[in-house]
């Protein structure tokens, strides 16, 4: 089986969230950064890219250390985009 599926798999159902979140305005911090990145000329499809990655990581954080979402982390992330600085 190849390694680029599941890979295919995860990213449509993270890009899947992203939609949702934006649709239902929940939070509602996450439509305001896709108009935001709009406005500073990335293109659409790419600003829910950048959004997926930080619902990837905010994901990531509540899996590895069990943690339940953290709103002000996931809005914190939202605001550093484009430019997201990843902290350890």
């Amino acid at each position: 089986m190849s390694q680029e599926k599941p890979n295919i798999h995860v990213q449509e159902t993270i890009l899947e969230v992203v939609e949702t979140q934006v649709r239902d305005n929940t939070p509602p911090e996450t439509r305001q950064a896709l108009t935001r990145l709009i406005s500073e000329a990335i293109p659409e499809k790419e600003a829910k890219g950048l959004i997926a990655f930080v619902v990837l990581s905010e994901m990531n954080d509540m899996l590895k250390n069990g943690e339940e979402f953290d709103r002000a982390r996931f809005v914190r992330g939202l605001s550093q985009l484009p430019g997201l600085k990843i902290e350890n």
